[in-house]
């Protein structure tokens, strides 16, 4: 399961209205490719794919793919407007070594 906390609700809410995209959900994945090895991946989404892994949490729906779903199970999903940046934070219990700017992790 991917948890979400109310900061990263409250902000995709508004992100998706924003876009036109109300009605949408969040995808995670992870891909090849950032300093550590590993990046973390986030988009809104309408259209489910058959080997997609659903979850509903905090009232958001999240949907990872097969493949990353190994790599992100138990991960939260926050969001940060402070002074030391703003944006998405991953806090992935599966990820050995994580990057300065949080959007990389390796194994």
């Amino acid at each position: 399961m991917i948890t979400v906390t109310e900061q990263a609700k409250k902000q995709a809410i508004r992100l998706m209205e924003d876009d036109g995209k109300a009605g949408y959900f969040i995808r995670v994945g992870v891909e090849g490719g950032g300093c550590s090895g590993l990046m973390y991946q986030l988009t809104f989404d309408n259209q489910e794919k058959a080997d997609d892994k659903t979850f509903e949490d905090n009232g958001i729906k999240v949907v990872v793919d097969k493949k990353s779903f190994l790599y992100l199970v138990g991960t939260t999903l926050d969001f940060s407007g402070g002074l030391n940046g703003k944006g998405f934070i991953f806090s992935n219990p599966n990820a050995g070594r994580t990057c300065g700017c949080g959007e990389s992790f390796s194994l």
